[in-house]
């Protein structure tokens, strides 16, 4: 069921308190074919370490998972983290996944480190550093493109050669995501649930600087968002006192599984963790189907986005897909 607006799905795989972290990976399968059949067009997974309130730890692996398990939605990375990798590794790994299924991979790339600074040093060794992602994703392209004749990795080439590179979209949560995007010619993925930058800023500074390329020949913006739907106000509001809880634990450094309603409501809030709360409340949607529709779309048209991509973090599976199948017939309507 086509909607009005591209829809796509953010998928951190929130590990439900009382399960096993690996019961979050078998849930990403199971609503990614439910979102297909919703209408979404893309099923991004991230990439973040050593936290415990998520398990996507290794997205590829995921991507891989999630594209043999459906048949028309589009899957990718939201994102790779760039510094994290060796460019050759990402540009032979997702040219594996576009051989195997044609047409449905997206590469989305960002510079963070998608962790803490300790779990970063582990990952990297200390080779590579945030700053130096330019360098990365140009050294990236060029085992598709091709190397200057007198550059040392000429010969090398990201096999298979035969398919093309997914189409790039490089994310940011700053001004700095849309001027890279603008400048490499890629789509841009705005992280509208979390950035510290206005939308509205970031988007129309990636539109007018934007260079086209051999892949993209005019802008393209997603903006990510976070929301929480449910049939009744309550219901909702129930839903998004848990992840607020979960929030709050992470930015007080210490994440853990994703809690369920029943646990936030018998929390005893300090006010701390009120004033927390209500910081990272103003990035979510929270409601309604119509109320969840008519506030992502104020999120969108202030932003200047061409689609948007949701992330819902909802401690029970059949709740969460429930929440983006609502707000698919929401947009349908």
């Amino acid at each position: 069921m086509p909607t009005t607006v591209p829809l796509s799905v953010l998928d951190l795989s929130p590990i439900p308190s009382g399960r096993p972290a690996s019961a979050a990976l078998h849930e990403t399968v199971a609503l990614a074919r439910a979102a297909e059949s919703f209408g979404y067009q893309r099923y991004w997974l991230a990439e973040h370490h050593n936290i415990g309130s998520v398990a996507s730890s290794a997205p590829m692996v995921m991507i891989a998972t999630v594209a043999a398990a459906t048949r028309t939605i589009r899957v990718g990375s939201g994102g790779i983290m760039l510094p994290n990798h060796a460019p050759l590794a990402v540009a032979e790994s997702f040219r594996v996944l576009e051989g195997l299924h044609p047409g449905r991979i997206d590469l989305g790339l960002g510079r963070a480190p998608g962790t803490d600074q300790l779990t970063a040093y582990a990952l990297r060794r200390g080779r590579v550093e945030s700053e130096e992602f330019p360098q990365q994703l140009s050294e990236l392209l060029a085992y598709v493109d091709g190397f200057p004749d007198d550059h040392p990795f000429a010969p090398l080439r990201a096999i298979p050669d035969d398919v093309p590179l997914p189409p790039l979209w490089i994310l940011g949560s700053s001004l700095y995501g849309g001027h890279a995007a603008a400048a490499f010619g890629t789509g841009f993925a705005f992280a509208g649930h979390f950035g510290s930058a206005d939308p509205a800023e970031a988007v129309a500074g990636y539109r007018e600087r934007f260079e086209p390329s051999t892949r993209l020949a005019e802008p393209r913006a997603i903006l990510g968002v976070a929301a929480i739907a449910a049939e009744t106000e309550e219901r909702a509001e129930a839903l998004a006192r848990a992840n607020d809880l979960s929030m709050v634990r992470l930015m007080q450094n210490r994440p853990g599984p994703l809690p369920t309603p029943e646990e936030a409501a018998a929390h005893d809030w300090s006010e701390q963790e009120l004033q927390l709360a209500a910081q990272r409340r103003r990035f979510m949607s929270v409601g309604t189907p119509g109320q969840v529709r008519d506030d992502l779309e104020r999120r969108r048209t202030y932003a200047d986005a061409d689609e948007l991509v949701i992330t819902t973090q909802i401690h029970d599976a059949a709740e969460r897909a429930l929440s983006y199948e609502l707000i698919a017939k929401a947009y349908s309507a």
